[in-house]
């Protein structure tokens, strides 16, 4: 059963480091062509780049880890609601030093059509700049279905 008391918890700072060869690789990822990820020196972030601070994130606080173990989640039952990327200026350059930190912002229910209620996990992932300056937050939905998925015989 999640926990709905967990809106507000939040897990230990990290930090991540927007590297130039990541930000191209990225970029080639995506499919992006754009010469400003590509060849500048001190590339801009693609928008969608902050998605890659999983890879920072410390082993305990991955999907599954701390965050989602104290909001009780049935990680066999959860499906990714997608991401929302909101800046409060420019995307971070090449050689920006970010401190990233997850909380929960809200947990709620929905009747599903086929698998009973839904359980819906909003959590919004703050980057500051150095100087403590909010750069940018990237809000995600985790969705845990109402029943397990059926196993093949």
């Amino acid at each position: 059963m999640v926990d709905k008391s967990a809106v507000g918890l939040k897990d230990e700072p990290f930090e991540m480091v927007v590297e130039r060869g990541k930000v191209r690789e990225f970029a080639i990822a995506t499919k992006s062509s754009n010469p400003a990820y590509l060849d500048d020196p001190q590339p801009v972030s693609p928008p969608t780049f902050l998605v890659t601070s999983t890879f920072w994130t410390p082993a305990s606080m991955r999907p599954g880890g701390s965050l989602f173990k104290k909001v009780n989640l049935d990680m066999r039952r959860v499906l990714d609601g997608g991401r929302e990327f909101v800046f409060h200026g420019p995307p971070p350059r090449a050689g920006t030093k970010l401190i990233a930190q997850n909380r929960v912002e809200d947990i709620y229910e929905k009747e599903g059509k086929r698998g009973g209620t839904m359980t819906f996990v909003v959590t919004v992932q703050e980057f500051r700049d150095e100087r403590g300056e909010l750069v940018a937050e990237m809000r995600s939905t985790a969705i845990e279905t109402g029943r397990p998925p059926k196993e093949d015989k």
